[in-house]
C-alpha cells in the first residue's frame, strides 16, 4: 500500500516544480511510513475539514496553509507549552484518527502554471485568457468594478469579500495577487498600466487598502477587489485535488473544501 511518504515523493517528482531550498512544504503530523486510505485535499486543515476528512475515510490531509495557524509552521511548540485549548483539541483529533497531514504550498505556487492562479481563473471563466507575457493578469468581458465583483464573489464563494473603487469603472483586464502575497506585489499590480482591477486574496488594510483609495483620490482610475483568503485560494486546491487523483490511482483523492469563516451583517 501507498504510505504518505509514497505520496509525497510522488507529489515532488510530478509537479514539475524544483523544491525549494527553504520551504514550508513539509509533514505536519502523522507517521509518514504508515499506509493511507485516502487522500483528502483542502485550502486549509481547519477542524471541521479534519472531521469531514474523517467521515470518509481520508486519512491523509493534503492542506496548501498550514495546520496550527503560522506559516512557517513555527507556532506549535508555543500552542503545546501553553496549553492552548484550540490546538489540545485539534492535535488530540488527529492523534486519536491517526491523521497525516502535509502542507502543500510552495511546490504548488512554483509549478507553471501556478496551481492556485490556474484553478482560480477556471472558476471565474478566466481560463486561457492570460495576457501573453504579463503573468496573472487576464483580458475579461468588458464590464464595470461593481458587476466584477460581484462576479467574483458568486465564482469563488466568497460570503464576505469588499472592493475598493468606482463601482461604475469600467474593466476588461483584471490582475490576481491571491491569497497573501503581501503589498509590494500588490502595489505593482496596481501600478500596472494593463491592469484595471487588482483581484487580490487578502492584503493589510493600512498598506493595500490605503494605497487604493489614495488611487482613487488622486483621479487614477483603479479598482481592488478583497475576496477573502480562503475564498480567493479554494479553487487552486480543487484544481490540486483534480491532478492528484489522476496522479494516485491507487487510493481515493476528495476535495474537502474550507468554509469561508467570515460573513457579512445580515448574511
Amino acid at each position: 500500500m501507498l504510505t504518505a511518504q509514497d505520496v509525497v515523493v510522488r507529489i515532488l517528482e510530478n509537479i514539475g516544480a524544483a523544491r525549494r531550498p527553504d520551504t514550508v512544504d513539509a509533514l505536519l503530523a502523522g507517521d509518514p511510513d504508515a499506509p493511507v486510505a485516502g487522500v483528502a485535499v483542502t485550502m486549509m486543515a481547519t477542524f471541521d475539514v479534519l472531521r469531514r476528512a474523517v467521515a470518509e475515510g481520508l486519512d491523509l490531509v493534503i492542506t496548501h496553509e498550514p495546520l496550527y495557524y503560522d506559516h512557517r509552521n513555527d507556532a506549535e511548540p508555543r500552542l503545546a507549552a501553553e496549553d492552548d485549548p484550540v490546538y489540545r483539541a485539534k492535535a488530540s483529533f488527529v492523534a486519536e484518527h491517526g491523521l497525516r497531514v502535509w502542507h502543500l504550498h510552495d511546490a504548488w505556487h512554483d509549478r507553471r502554471p501556478d496551481g492556485v492562479d490556474e484553478g482560480t481563473a477556471r472558476a471565474l471563466g478566466w481560463a486561457g485568457r492570460e495576457v501573453p507575457g504579463a503573468a496573472g493578469v487576464y483580458v475579461v468581458e468588458p464590464t464595470t468594478l461593481g458587476e466584477l465583483a460581484a462576479h467574483v464573489a458568486s465564482a469563488l464563494g466568497a460570503r464576505a469579500l469588499r472592493f475598493v473603487g468606482d463601482p461604475g469603472l469600467p474593466v476588461s483586464r483584471a490582475g490576481l495577487d491571491l491569497g497573501f502575497r503581501g503589498f509590494e506585489r500588490n502595489r505593482h499590480l496596481l501600478q500596472r498600466a494593463d491592469v484595471d482591477v487588482a483581484v487580490i486574496g487578502e492584503g493589510h488594510e493600512w498598506e493595500t487598502g490605503a494605497y487604493a483609495a489614495d488611487l482613487e483620490a488622486a483621479g487614477i482610475r483603479k479598482g481592488l477587489v478583497v475576496v477573502g483568503h480562503v475564498p480567493s485560494e479554494q479553487e487552486g486546491m480543487a484544481e490540486a485535488a483534480r491532478w492528484l487523483a489522476d496522479l494516485l490511482p491507487e487510493v481515493p483523492v476528495r476535495f474537502v473544501p474550507a468554509a469561508d469563516p467570515y460573513r457579512t451583517l445580515g448574511a
